[in-house]
């Protein structure tokens, strides 16, 4: 084998091994450049973690002054500044009446997913409700891809791979406006019966049976940006009030900013007991999540065992704390939030007036700067595309042979069946980006199109 053939042999376990990748060598802005030097407009962040964009000089000081200082030191000997600093501010910003929680800091969302699931059995152990130990959660949810996490989301067809080894999750309707709402139902009122069928299967299961609600306050990449309809999430509060069920909120995806708000849920006027943030809380600099348990969960704890039963090697890591303090205090000083209701106005206005008027465009929805096009063969019955097009995946590498990351998706309507395409730019993005990214979407998506119907 010649050396440049051994150059081009990848030993890393692509997702994709039939796939060559473009390398990916900088990034600057909303932008990243490949080896060849191409460039793309990063209109997803990834997956909705990239919210500053890229290479923000602020965010790599902070972490080059921690590495500079002390990396690493395991969290049952040691607490370091940024932990504390940084669970002091994502504390005190917690939606009004979270009281006095504390926060754990992990590795990921999935993590953070599996670590409050954890929390939640403690919780009731350390109350004497032994019994509580059956989860609810929404169908077509997600919640992410460690064991207990896939669990606990609703999309079949990831789950269904490793059915075998995931534990039972009882599962409710998820709250989807334009597929589920009554043509003559008000939003208040479909969200009030949303919100009941809560109660309906907690009375079904044995209130002393259930131990939490799993729910994400803004569906995430399985539904696409779908926000809750007015009222839901009160009820939803008062129905986990009434039988002394926690309510969790998986803002791993909508949180940190992303819909406009620190927390999406303080949108809703509720907070959650235990609410798990990742994504946009390390922006991508460094991989990091956090778990919040308000104040009624740890004074259970404290009067009890005193301990926290689930540890982590990476718990607290210094590095990632350092650069996530440091992201949220740019998100604070550059007055981000207000740029994400600014530009989440022109976002939402660039879909309407993009494809509002289009055959195949069934619903546009989103808040702040996440927002989803939903993708359908006959607008009036709401048919989705067949799935064997594979339109998502057609429409993601069509875009970024044009130079555009967007985040389409399949299976919205049943797991299988229904495309959307998701975009979630950077609390930075310019006008002149968004215009660019609804040029490229819309020109891929038709292009797809036009290419499935020629056949």
């Amino acid at each position: 084998m010649s050396k440049m053939e051994q150059a081009a042999v990848s030993y890393v376990f692509h997702r994709n091994l039939h796939q060559t990748l473009p390398n990916v060598v900088k990034g600057e802005g909303s932008f990243l450049f490949d080896q060849a030097g191409k460039r793309y407009l990063d209109a997803c962040g990834g997956a909705a973690v990239s919210c500053l964009g890229h290479n923000v000089p602020s965010v790599t000081a902070a972490i080059t002054k921690q590495l500079s200082e002390m990396a690493y030191a395991h969290s049952g000997f040691f607490t370091n500044d940024p932990a504390e600093e940084l669970a002091s501010y994502l504390v005190k910003n917690a939606p009004c009446g979270f009281g006095k929680g504390r926060a754990m800091f992990l590795g990921s969302g999935s993590e953070a997913m599996e670590a409050s699931l954890k929390l939640v059995r403690q919780y009731h152990l350390e109350r004497g409700d032994h019994q509580r130990e059956v989860i609810i959660a929404r169908e077509m949810s997600y919640h992410g891809n460690s064991l207990g996490a896939l669990a606990t989301g609703g999309h079949p067809e990831r789950r269904k791979p490793y059915a075998p080894l995931l534990m039972d999750v009882e599962r409710i309707a998820t709250c989807y406006t334009y597929r589920l709402k009554n043509d003559d139902e008000t939003m208040t009122a479909y969200g009030q019966r949303a919100a009941q069928v809560l109660e309906e299967k907690i009375c079904e299961i044995g209130p002393e049976k259930v131990a939490a609600f799993v729910v994400e306050p803004v569906s995430g990449a399985t539904l696409g940006s779908v926000p809750p309809a007015e009222g839901y999430f009160q009820k939803i509060r008062q129905i986990c009030d009434k039988y002394g069920v926690l309510l969790v909120a998986d803002e791993v995806m909508c949180g940190m900013g992303r819909t406009g708000s620190l927390y999406a849920l303080e949108q809703e006027e509720v907070a959650p007991d235990i609410i798990t943030v990742a994504k946009g809380l390390g922006a991508g600099f460094q991989p990091i999540s956090a778990v919040l348990a308000n104040e009624n969960v740890i004074n259970t704890i404290s009067l009890g065992s005193g301990t926290l039963w689930n540890g982590h090697t990476y718990m607290s890591h210094a590095v990632a704390c350092a650069g996530a303090l440091e992201v949220l205090n740019v998100i604070e000083r550059d007055q981000l939030l207000d740029q994400v209701n600014k530009q989440g106005l022109a976002l939402e206005q660039g879909f309407k007036t993009y494809f509002a008027d289009k055959e195949y465009c069934g619903d546009i929805r989103g808040r702040g700067l996440f927002w989803t096009i939903e993708l359908v063969s006959d607008r009036q019955n709401k048919t989705p595309f067949p799935a064997s097009w594979s339109l998502a995946a057609k429409i993601k590498k069509a875009a970024q042979a044009k130079g555009l990351l967007c985040y389409p998706s399949s299976g919205c309507v049943d797991g299988v069946n229904g495309d959307h395409v998701l975009l979630a730019p950077p609390y930075t993005v310019t006008d002149e980006e968004l215009t660019m990214a609804l040029d490229i979407l819309r020109s891929s998506i038709e292009d797809c199109l036009g290419q499935e119907n020629a056949h």
